[in-house]
């Protein structure tokens, strides 16, 4: 057996334990003589109940479900605040915040505001994943909050939902009757300057984001702002800010976001690289943000990694089946002499046309484009005109010139080409693709000096448009080859004399004032 003094000099004996001090070790006597002073044992007792407190908040927050051991927001708070702020949410905390209130409402279907929440969650998982299903259950939920009370809530909710199935005029009309019922609203005058951009309502899209801008700041501002600043013709101030609204992002989605949206801005300048790493940077964010992924590929096959292009057009689409991606990486394909697999993207195209037109969304802009292109011209001007009366924004005015050109309508294609590229007509856009259209349809009308000049106006812009158009649009410039040269007038050398060497204008052409010395 032990004996008693090798057993009291073991360092985790109870005798050397703090608690000792209900045994009579030495610590335990100093602690005692500790607690005989009046003011350590208020500090000590102070500390002892603030612990407590302490614990007691944090295992009330994990009971509650909405925050996590350390106080921060659970996933379903998480999503919750972004749908309500109109921004992005992850994907993992919008399946949180389904399945909650989805839960919820069939223990209080008459929960007007849950269904509202209900009903913004599946549009951005709609939107995120490119699901046609979750907007037929997002009408449903929606109209249900609004059955149960009429909210401001539920009518922004509408609004969202039919621009997400690019129903701009329904969209108006909800947003409006939020802004109704609550004008100091600030979310839903995002939805607004969406659908009046959408109808080519550029003063209505302006006075919506004045407005904004009188009740709101920060990121989500921010984006919406750039958004129309993009679609004014102002890059710099549309990237200038998507950076501060990335910087000042609350989330990894939101953040990505607008990472996603700076990366396009940077494309549409040609900046391969610059496009490339904010797309990277969105996916090292967000690993689900298909849209980067996508932007990852057309930046990739702009810089020849055409491997790597395949892969991130594919990996996007296996995601988030949206039919631009299929129509994009078709033309990829086609540019590399691929027929089939070409052929198997634009199937996949049309299969996902019907999917979306199921649940209720409008994707005549893409077909169309992809009918003028590589399959029936005639069919995509019907679809185009029919889109037009409904909504003539400018992506449309585009699709349809370019649709008219390519039925062999050129008189009438001009005008549409030149209201997408007109800034008197809202144009303002910097769209290589626009310009490209404006100068083929120019140079098929023999009309060669703007067509030289809208084709030289599409390759500056950028030079990487299109794997298929880029090239076509250079073939094109050299077959217009440089301008003809302009004769100079013959002159005496009396009236040489008499005009100086300036001639009568002075300077630089210009008039001198008169009167001048």
């Amino acid at each position: 057996m032990e004996s008693e003094e090798r057993r009291k000099g073991r360092p985790d004996s109870d005798d050397n334990r703090a608690g000792g001090a209900n045994r009579g070790g030495p610590r335990g006597a100093q602690l005692r003589r500790l607690l005989r002073r009046p003011l350590t044992r208020g500090i000590l007792v102070g500390a002892i109940v603030g612990c407590l407190a302490v614990g007691a908040m944090v295992l009330l927050s994990s009971e509650d479900g909405r925050d996590g051991a350390e106080g921060s927001p659970g996933p379903e708070a998480l999503a919750r605040t972004a749908v309500a702020a109109g921004v992005p949410a992850s994907l993992p905390d919008l399946a949180a915040l389904i399945t909650d209130r989805e839960e919820h409402v069939r223990d209080h279907p008459e929960d007007a505001e849950s269904w509202a929440v209900l009903g913004a969650a599946y549009v951005e998982r709609g939107r995120r994943l490119a699901d046609a299903e979750a907007y037929p259950r997002a009408e449903r939920a929606l109209r249900t909050s609004l059955r149960a009370g009429r909210s401001a809530q539920a009518l922004e909710g509408l609004a969202v939902l039919a621009n997400a199935r690019r129903d701009y005029r329904a969209a108006r009309g909800w947003a409006e009757a939020a802004l109704g019922k609550d004008g100091r609203r600030w979310t839903a005058y995002g939805p607004l300057i969406e659908a009046c951009t959408g109808l080519n309502d550029e003063k209505g899209a302006q006075r919506a984001l004045d407005r904004l801008l009188e009740l709101r700041s920060g990121p989500a501002v921010q984006a919406r702002a750039a958004a129309l600043y993009r679609d004014q013709g102002r890059r710099e101030d549309a990237a200038a800010a998507l950076s501060d609204a990335a910087a000042a992002a609350r989330t990894p989605a939101e953040r990505a976001a607008w990472l996603e949206r700076g990366g396009q801005l940077a494309w549409e300048r040609g900046e391969r690289e610059a496009a490339l790493r904010h797309f990277q940077e969105a996916l090292r964010t967000d690993p689900d943000q298909r849209a980067a992924q996508a932007g990852q590929g057309r930046a990739l096959a702009a810089l020849g990694r055409t491997t790597e292009a395949l892969s991130a057009y594919r990996t996007a689409l296996e995601k988030r089946p949206d039919p631009q991606y299929a129509l994009e990486l078709g033309e990829l394909y086609e540019s590399l002499g691929l027929g089939q697999p070409a052929r198997v993207q634009y199937d996949l195209l049309r299969e996902r046309v019907r999917t979306m037109a199921a649940g209720g969304v409008d994707e005549a802009l893409v077909l169309g484009l992809f009918e003028a292109d590589h399959g029936d011209p005639a069919e995509a001007v019907r679809r185009l005109r029919a889109e037009w009366k409904r909504q003539p924004g400018i992506p449309v005015a585009d699709a349809l010139g370019w649709a008219l050109h390519r039925a062999g309508n050129d008189e009438e294609a001009l005008r549409f080409a030149v209201r997408a590229t007109d800034k008197e007509h809202g144009g303002g856009v910097r769209s290589a693709l626009y310009a490209f259209h404006r100068g083929m349809i120019e140079r098929d009308l023999e009309l060669s000096g703007p067509a030289r000049r809208h084709l030289q106006e599409a390759l500056r812009i950028n030079p990487y448009f299109s794997p298929l158009q880029a090239p076509v649009a250079r073939r094109a410039l050299n077959a217009l080859g440089e301008p003809p040269a302009v004769p100079l007038p013959e002159m005496s050398e009396d009236t040489a004399d008499a005009e100086g060497p300036d001639g009568p204008e002075g300077p630089d052409g210009a008039q001198e004032p008169e009167g001048s010395e």
